[in-house]
C-alpha cells in the first residue's frame, strides 16, 4: 500500500489538534460560566444561552460528549505523529519516543493550556456560542454517550456517591451571598452595594441596636406648666412626641402634633386637650429583630415605639425612619447634631460622640469591638470603667487607645480614638 503523503498527515493532525482544543475549550467554558447571567440572558430570548443552560443541567451528557471526542481526537493525533515519526525516522525506539513527547509537547500547548486559559478569561462570552456546536454534537453520538455513562453511573453507585444534575440550584447562604456582593467590583453601584450589606445584616440588628436611647429621647410632662409645654412644642422638630405624667418612666402617650394645628390657631390647648390626643404607646422588647419590627409597622401602620427590657422598663425609642435609615444611610434631614461622620483623621484619630453605637464604629472605622454587652461607646467605657471617667483619661479597650475629651451627666459625651496599629 502507498504511503500517505506527509503533506496530507500534517494537515490532518493540525485539524485533530484544533477539534481538541475546541473541546477543552468548551469544557472549561461550560464549567466556569455564570449561570445566573445565562439564565438572565435565556430569559430575554437568547437561544445560545437557553441550550447552555439544557446542556449544563445535564452535566454528566454534557461532559460524556466533550470527553469522548476530546479523547477520540487526541488519540487520533498521538497516531498520526506516531505514522509520520516512522515515515521519517523508521521504526527506532528513539524516534517514537521522541514522537510522543513531540505530541504531548503539541497537545498541552495548542489544545489544553491556551484554549483553557482563553475559555476561563471569556467564559460567559463564549458558553452561549460553543452551545450551538456542542448540542448537535450530542444528538449525534448520544447513544454512544449514554452507554458510556451506564458505566460512570455504575462506578458512582459502588463508590456510595450520589450523581448530581447541573439543574439543582446550589444552595447559597447569606453570608456567600455577602462576599458576592463584596467583589462585586464596578458592576454594583457603591450606594447599591452599601443597601444590599445593610439588607444582609438586618436579621442580625435588634431594636435595641439602633434605638434612640432614653436619654436622648424628647419627650414632654404633661403635668409641667402650660406655657412650658407649648414653649417645648413650639421648638420640637419631631412631628411625634412622647408624653409622660411627672415620671420619664409613666408614658402615658404618643402625641401627634399635626391634630393640634387647628386648637393652636384657636389658642385653647390646655392638659386635657393634650390628653385626648394621645395616641397609645407602643411597647417593642429590645431584642426584637429589626426584619420583624418592618414588617410588623407596614401591617400595622405602625411609625413608632418604645423599646422595653425584659423588666418593661424603657429603654429607649424607635421609628420607621431608624429602620430605613439602617438599610439606606442617615439622612441629611433630621434633628440638629445627630448626623455623624466617622472617618480617620491625617493623624489617625476620630472624635466620636460617647453615644455612638459600636457596629456604627466597627463598619466605618474597621474596628473590632465586641457586641454582645454595651451597645454605645459610652456604655462600653463605664462597664470598663466601672466609674464615671475624668477629662483627659486615656485608656485602652478592646485594643483600641482612647481619650477622655468631655463628660456630661453622668456619662462619656465626647471620646478621642486613636487607630490601632497593623498587626
Amino acid at each position: 500500500m502507498d504511503e500517505i503523503p506527509l503533506s496530507w498527515l500534517g494537515i490532518a493532525l493540525v485539524v485533530l489538534l484544533a477539534f481538541s482544543a475546541f473541546f477543552s475549550m468548551t469544557e472549561t467554558a461550560m464549567m466556569a460560566s455564570n449561570r445566573y447571567r445565562l439564565r438572565h440572558l435565556a430569559n430575554e430570548g437568547h437561544r445560545g444561552a437557553r441550550l447552555a443552560l439544557d446542556l449544563l443541567g445535564r452535566t454528566d451528557k454534557m461532559l460524556g460528549v466533550i470527553l469522548l471526542g476530546n479523547n477520540l481526537v487526541n488519540a487520533g493525533a498521538a497516531t498520526l505523529v506516531s505514522i509520520i515519526t516512522i515515515q521519517l525516522f523508521g521504526e527506532d525506539k528513539w524516534a517514537i519516543g521522541i514522537g510522543t513527547l513531540v505530541i504531548t509537547f503539541l497537545i498541552l500547548v495548542f489544545s489544553e493550556i491556551t484554549p483553557k486559559i482563553i475559555a476561563a478569561s471569556y467564559a460567559d462570552r463564549l458558553a452561549h456560542v460553543l452551545a450551538y456546536f456542542l448540542w448537535p454534537l450530542l444528538r449525534v453520538t448520544y447513544p454512544i454517550v449514554w452507554f458510556v455513562n451506564l458505566f460512570a453511573s455504575g462506578l458512582l453507585r459502588l463508590m456510595g456517591l450520589k450523581r448530581k444534575t447541573g439543574s439543582e440550584d446550589a444552595h447559597m447562604t447569606a453570608d456567600e451571598l455577602r462576599s458576592i456582593v463584596l467583589e462585586s467590583g464596578t458592576f454594583i453601584p457603591q450606594q447599591h452595594r452599601s443597601i444590599l450589606l445593610n439588607l444582609f445584616e438586618l436579621e442580625h440588628v435588634t431594636a435595641a441596636d439602633i434605638m434612640t436611647p432614653r436619654g436622648e429621647i424628647e419627650a414632654i410632662d404633661i403635668a409641667a406648666p402650660l406655657e412650658e409645654i407649648k414653649q417645648q412644642l413650639a421648638t420640637s422638630y419631631h412631628t411625634r412626641v412622647m408624653m409622660y405624667d411627672e415620671d420619664p418612666g409613666n408614658v402615658i402617650g404618643i402625641l401627634h402634633q399635626r391634630r393640634l394645628l387647628a386648637q393652636s390657631f384657636e389658642g385653647a390647648i390646655d392638659q386635657s386637650i393634650l390628653r385626648e390626643q394621645l395616641s397609645e404607646p407602643y411597647f417593642v422588647p429590645a431584642g426584637t429583630p429589626i426584619y420583624s419590627q418592618l414588617q410588623f409597622f407596614r401591617e400595622n401602620r405602625q411609625r413608632l415605639g418604645l423599646v422595653v427590657d425584659e423588666y418593661g422598663e424603657i429603654q429607649g425609642l424607635l421609628t420607621l425612619e431608624d429602620i430605613i435609615e439602617e438599610i439606606v444611610g442617615k439622612f441629611t434631614t433630621g434633628a440638629p447634631c445627630t448626623t455623624a461622620s466617622f472617618a480617620w483623621g491625617d493623624d489617625g484619630t476620630v472624635l466620636v460622640d460617647g453615644m455612638a453605637a459600636l457596629r456604627e464604629l466597627n463598619r466605618h472605622l474597621g474596628l473590632d469591638f465586641a457586641l454582645d454587652g454595651p451597645r454605645t461607646l459610652n456604655g462600653l467605657l463605664l462597664e470598663h470603667l466601672r466609674d464615671i471617667p475624668e477629662v483627659g483619661l486615656g485608656v485602652r479597650v478592646h485594643g483600641v487607645a482612647m481619650e477622655i475629651v468631655q463628660t456630661q451627666d453622668r456619662k462619656v459625651k465626647m471620646v478621642r480614638l486613636h487607630r490601632p496599629a497593623i498587626e
